[in-house]
């Protein structure tokens, strides 16, 4: 079992920048491939970044290559995103999610989630 708790979200202008933590607790988590998704309003949850067990591999969502970096750290157990030049339609709850598989852009491909954390980008 792990557990995964997203901090780091708030209100920030546009241009501006966002960390976001994934922070887990659990068995082996150094082992599980880790994404990050956003789900806006009356949207459904999309994917936007995931890094695979050591951190070598990773992948993005178009609409975030060159702008959002994610990395992890395992001795704290934890995954960030790092969130640059954002854009009011970033705005969005954000989830972090632990897959014991292969790094992949499918929720369904994910075992746990967290809670979430809002983002929102002012104009």
């Amino acid at each position: 079992q792990v557990q995964l708790v997203e901090s780091g979200g708030g209100l920030v202008q546009a241009g501006g920048s966002l960390r976001l933590s994934c922070a887990a607790s659990g068995r082996a988590f150094s082992s599980y491939s880790v994404g990050w998704f956003r789900q806006a309003p009356g949207k459904e949850r999309e994917f936007k970044a995931a890094i695979n067990w050591s951190g070598r591999s990773t992948n993005y969502a178009d609409s975030v290559k060159g702008r959002f970096t994610i990395s992890r750290d395992n001795a704290k157990n934890t995954v960030y995103l790092q969130m640059n030049s954002l854009k009011p339609e970033d705005s969005a709850v954000y989830y972090c999610a632990a897959n014991s598989g292969l790094i992949s852009g499918r929720s369904s491909d994910y075992d746990y989630w967290g809670q979430g954390t809002q983002v929102t980008v002012s104009s």
